[in-house]
C-alpha cells in the first residue's frame, strides 16, 4: 500500500482529548504493579494463612502436649497473631511506588506505573532519536542551491507544495520558510510519502521528488555530490530535489539546534554508568557532528525497522531504554525494555511509551533514573524494617516478654514507620552534577 497524504477534519469526542488521555494514562499507571509489588502480594497470600496456623499451634500445642496453662498460651497466640499481621509488609512497596510516581510527576515526568519505575533503575543503555529529542526538532533552512537555471523562489515553492500537510520537521520548516518568503503555495497533486526516502508529487502535470541524498538510486553529478558533502560536514541535513525521471534541479540544506540541556543530560547519564547512543535516519556526516558535540556513539541512515533491529541487538546484552518523539520511533520504543517519550512528541509515541518527559527537559532522564534507584532502595528499607520489627516481637511474644498491647503498638508502629519512610521520596532531589559548571 502506498502512503499518501490525506486531509481529514477530526473532532475529538468527550473523553478522547489530550487531557483525558493523560488522565487515562495516570489511571493505567496506578494499575500497573511493579514486579516486586506483585511478589509481595503473592507472598502475603500464603504468609497470612501460615501465620494463622502457627498461632493456632502456639495456642493448642503447649496445653495439649505439655500441660501448660490455656490462658497463658491463648494470650501469647493472640499477641503473635497481631504482630504477624502483614500490614506493614504489604504496604511497604505500594507506599514507596506511589511516592516515587508522585515525586516524578512533580518534576515533570509521567511514569506509567510501578513496573516502569522499577525498570528505570536498572537501565544500562539509552538509545536516543535525534530530531525532536536531542535537538529542538525545528530545523531552519540555511542553504538553497539551484541547478538548471531555476530560481530559489521557484525551487522552494515546488518543494513546499509537495511537503504541505506533512508533519515531518523538515517538511514543516520548508513550508514555513516558503511562507516567510511570502510565496503563494497550494497542495501538489498525487502526493506520496516514500517511507525512509522522501516525498513526491505532481505540479502542473510534472512529477517532482524530494529525497535524502543517500536514498537516491541514480548517480549524483560530481559537483552536486561535492556540495552535499560540504553541507553535511557542517552538520546540516540536505534534501535533493529531482524532476521527472531523475533531472536534478536543486538542493535545500537545513540545520537543527541541540537542546540547551542535551550536553549536560548526556554527561549526567554517563556519571550514572549509563551508555548513551544516538539512532538517527539522518546522514552519517551530520550525525557525526552532533555526536561529537554530545560525546556519544551513533548509528545513522536508519529506517524505523533498522532502529528496531539496533535496539533488539542492544537488548541482548543490556537493559535498554529508547527515547523518542515521533511515530517512526514508536516501534523501537516498543522493542526496548522501557520506552520514554518527549512530552511534545506525537500521540503515537506518547501512547507507546512507558514514561514521558512532559516538559521536554532531557536532564530529567538522569533524575528519573536516580529516583527509580532511590525508590528501590526505599522498598528494601521498608521490607527490612517490616520483617525485622515483626521478627523481634514474634520472638518476645512467644517468650512472654511482650503482651497484647505491645503487639498492637508494634503492628501499627511498623505500618507507620514504613509509610513515613516512603513519604521521604516526595522530597527527593537528584544530585546536581553540573552545579559548578
Amino acid at each position: 500500500m502506498v502512503d499518501r497524504v490525506v486531509s481529514l477534519t477530526i473532532t475529538s469526542k468527550q473523553g478522547e482529548n489530550t487531557i483525558d488521555r493523560i488522565l487515562h494514562m495516570i489511571e493505567e499507571a496506578e494499575s500497573r504493579k511493579a514486579p516486586l509489588e506483585r511478589f509481595l502480594d503473592k507472598f502475603s497470600r500464603w504468609y497470612t494463612p501460615l501465620m494463622m496456623i502457627v498461632a493456632l499451634g502456639v495456642i493448642t500445642v503447649p496445653p495439649l502436649l505439655f500441660a501448660q496453662s490455656w490462658d497463658t498460651w491463648l494470650y501469647r497466640g493472640l499477641a503473635l497473631l497481631l504482630i504477624a499481621c502483614p500490614c506493614a509488609l504489604v504496604i511497604s512497596t505500594p507506599a514507596a511506588i506511589t511516592s516515587g510516581l508522585a515525586a516524578a510527576a512533580r518534576r515533570g515526568a509521567l511514569v506509567k506505573g510501578g513496573a516502569a519505575l522499577e525498570l528505570l533503575g536498572g537501565i544500562e543503555t539509552i538509545a536516543f532519536d535525534k530530531t525532536g529529542t536531542l535537538t529542538i526538532g525545528k530545523p531552519l533552512v540555511t542553504d538553497i542551491i539551484t541547478i538548471e537555471g531555476m530560481s530559489k523562489k521557484e525551487l522552494v515553492e515546488k518543494v513546499a507544495m509537495i511537503e504541505l500537510g506533512s508533519s515531518h520537521p523538515i517538511a514543516i520548516s520548508i513550508v514555513n520558510h516558503a511562507k516567510d518568503m511570502q510565496l503563494d503555495i497550494s497542495e501538489a497533486e498525487d502526493r506520496q510519502a516514500l517511507v525512509g526516502v522522501g516525498v513526491r508529487g505532481v505540479i502542473r502535470g510534472e512529477s517532482y521528488q524530494v529525497s535524502a541524498p543517500s536514498k537516491i538510486t541514480l548517480a549524483l553529478p560530481k559537483n552536486i555530490d561535492n556540495e552535499i558533502e560540504l553541507l553535511e560536514s557542517e552538520g546540516k541535513t540536505v534534501v535533493v530535489v529531482t524532476q521527472g525521471e531523475g533531472k536534478y534541479i536543486g538542493l535545500i540544506a537545513l540545520q537543527d539546534q541541540l537542546r540547551d540541556d542535551a550536553i549536560n543530560a548526556i554527561k549526567s547519564l554517563r556519571a550514572l554508568g549509563i551508555r548513551p547512543i544516538m539512532l538517527t535516519g539522518d546522514n552519517p556526516r551530520a550525525a557525526s557532528q552532533i555526536s561529537q558535540k554530545l560525546g556519544l556513539d551513533f548509528e545513522a541512515s536508519l529506517l524505523p525497522e533498522d532502529k528496531v533491529s539496533h535496539v533488539e541487538r542492544l537488548a541482548q546484552v543490556s537493559r535498554v531504554a529508547m527515547v523518542g518523539d515521533g511515530i517512526n520511533d514508536a516501534p523501537a520504543m516498543k522493542a526496548s525494555s522501557i520506552g520514554i517519550a518527549m512530552g511534545g512528541g506525537t500521540d503515537v509515541a506518547l501512547e507507546t511509551a512507558d514514561a514521558a518527559i512532559t516538559h521536554n527537559r532531557l536532564t530529567e532522564l538522569s533524575g528519573m533514573i536516580e529516583l527509580s534507584r532511590a525508590t528501590l532502595n526505599n522498598i528494601r528499607q521498608n521490607v527490612f524494617l517490616a520483617l525485622g520489627l515483626k521478627g523481634v516481637f514474634l520472638v518476645t511474644s512467644l517468650m512472654g516478654i511482650t503482651g497484647l498491647w505491645v503487639a498492637v503498638l508494634a503492628d501499627s508502629g511498623a505500618t507507620a514507620i514504613v509509610t513515613l519512610n516512603a513519604l521521604r521520596l516526595l522530597k527527593f532531589k537528584p544530585i546536581d552534577k553540573h552545579a559548578s559548571s
